[in-house]
């Protein structure tokens, strides 16, 4: 059955089920190698980060296994212990996409910031960052400090639209897909990079910058994407 292009919509899942019908049809039998992203992408006509996308959502459904450094297999069957297909991120967001739609909305939340923090913002800004930095000192992922962060600059713009739109953007990091891609990268290294960048946003802010603190959270997230994108190409690799 060949590949099919697709329209825009959960994109990355519908990637993902014609993959899994593919699989199960035994055109990749158990132990067979999915062909490279690359390669998928342009039979798909969709960008190389959906397909990422669909491969990790896969992964979680148990119907391949992602081999660091040889590639992305796919499975003899599902494990009945893992969640059923329909179940796995079937609602989620691709965590690319998000990425990429946090870097539009807190740019600018980051931008109000630093025209209306007032103390108490600027106060809940650097504990969340001195929590981040206790937390890697303990060898601890410091998502805790990293969402409080986040919140506390948000909050500073005095918007509760906004505030619970950025609330969401990080509720959705607790989805499977999104963990499972997290599991290939996160580390305490990759953490103590992204805290500098928290503290290039929060002195932006603390300066009342508004064009430096929307710049400097724009590339924190665009590094973020990066660090996402750079451990996946290198379990990837074909």
């Amino acid at each position: 059955m060949p590949l099919q292009a697709v329209e825009p919509q959960r994109l990355y899942r519908q990637i993902a089920e014609q993959l899994r019908a593919l699989i199960g049809q035994g055109e990749f039998a158990a132990g067979a190698r999915l062909p490279a992203e690359r390669d998928l992408a342009r039979q798909l006509g969709v960008s190389r980060p959906t397909v990422r996308e669909a491969l990790i959502a896969l992964e979680v459904e148990g119907w391949v296994e992602v081999r660091s450094g040889s590639g992305v297999f796919a499975r003899e069957r599902v494990p009945p212990a893992e969640p059923a297909v329909d179940e796995a991120g079937a609602s989620e967001w691709g965590p690319l996409e998000l990425i990429r739609a946090r870097r539009v909305v807190e740019g600018e939340t980051a931008a109000l910031a630093a025209k209306m923090a007032k103390r108490r913002d600027i106060d809940a800004m650097r504990s969340a960052i001195d929590h981040m930095k206790a937390c890697a000192d303990q060898n601890i992922m410091p998502l805790d400090g990293d969402r409080a962060f986040h919140t506390a600059v948000v909050l500073a713009g005095e918007n509760s639209v906004l505030t619970d739109t950025v609330q969401s953007f990080w509720d959705s990091r607790r989805g499977p897909v999104f963990e499972r891609l997290g599991g290939h990268f996160e580390s305490v290294p990759s953490w103590r990079a992204a805290i500098a960048e928290h503290e290039a946003v929060f002195d932006a802010v603390k300066a009342r910058d508004a064009n430096r603190a929307r710049t400097a959270m724009q590339a924190h997230l665009d590094k973020s994407h990066a660090r996402f994108s750079a451990s996946w190409r290198r379990a990837n690799k074909p």
